[in-house]
């Protein structure tokens, strides 16, 4: 039996409420007998690197939206001819179908926007080209890039987000504080540090951020220092808790990023931590 517990915190509601819920070998409060859709699937997938990656065309205007839609389309199809492992290249190929798609669901409720989902490298990638886009006057008016707070390192969620990260860490807030204060630093339109995303006050710290992309070589590059920073910094913190995807994915990018230095876990033998505790 699987939970696909998005947005009531549905698990550790029932274990609150005295169900017998957790699992036999549990050793904190999050280890449930029914494993969450976090930690079976989206943990993962968060640790890759990729997660909800948003836009809003600030113009109002549906044919912005729709040249946003093709402009993502060719980036993700230029993405998936890069030297990237099969699984990469499979959210990619997955993604790249969403996106050409969507306009025909009629999905747009108020503001002309999107949510795709991406990594690091997708989200530089299409932030560089909806900011030429701009410049060029393909698109009427700025766009506003952003994210959702359900993503790789915006959020400290015990229950949800983080709670596929077994070192003991998950308890903390560290993440999505660092994730706002080095999303200011490099330049961020505006940032934010909220609390109760999803599970409720007191369970989750969230962090967000908005980059105005006018046209300008300005917002060029913020949009490619605070991605970068965004992103990362949830990988590097998946990758020090053992998560496999994560250890390769930030690998990749410190190779791919000069600039970048991430210490990298060297873990001990488990029965040698357990004679120890």
């Amino acid at each position: 039996m699987h939970f696909w517990d998005y947005g009531n915190a549905f698990l550790i509601e029932c274990s609150r409420a005295g169900a017998d819920i957790l699992a036999a070998n549990a050793k904190d409060e999050k280890t449930f007998r029914y494993p969450s859709y976090m930690q079976d699937i989206m943990g993962d997938i968060f640790s890759m690197g990729f997660g909800p990656f948003r836009w809003v065309c600030t113009s109002g205007d549906p044919s912005d939206l729709a040249v946003t839609d093709e402009i993502a389309c060719r980036v993700l199809d230029e993405l998936a001819t890069h030297n990237a492992p099969p699984s990469v290249r499979q959210q990619y190929s997955d993604n790249r179908h969403w996106i050409a798609n969507a306009a025909s669901n009629n999905l747009v409720v108020g503001s002309q926007a999107r949510i795709l989902y991406a990594d690091q490298d997708g989200r530089i990638a299409l932030a560089r080209e909806f900011n030429k886009a701009v410049g060029d006057g393909k698109i009427k008016a700025p766009v506003v890039i952003s994210r959702d707070h359900h993503d790789v390192s915006g959020t400290d969620s015990p229950f949800r987000e983080t709670s596929n990260i077994m070192d003991g860490s998950a308890f903390t807030a560290d993440m999505a504080v660092q994730n706002v204060i080095g999303d200011g630093f490099r330049g961020a339109t505006w940032v934010s540090i909220h609390n109760g995303g999803g599970v409720g006050w007191g369970d989750v710290i969230n962090g967000g951020f908005g980059i105005v992309l006018d046209g300008s070589e300005d917002a060029n590059q913020t949009a490619h220092a605070t991605l970068t920073w965004d992103v990362a910094n949830g990988v590097a913190r998946r990758c020090w808790s053992g998560n496999e995807n994560a250890i390769e994915t930030i690998q990749r990018t410190i190779k791919s990023t000069p600039r970048m230095h991430v210490t990298l876990p060297n873990f001990a033998k488990p029965e040698i931590l357990d004679s120890l505790f």
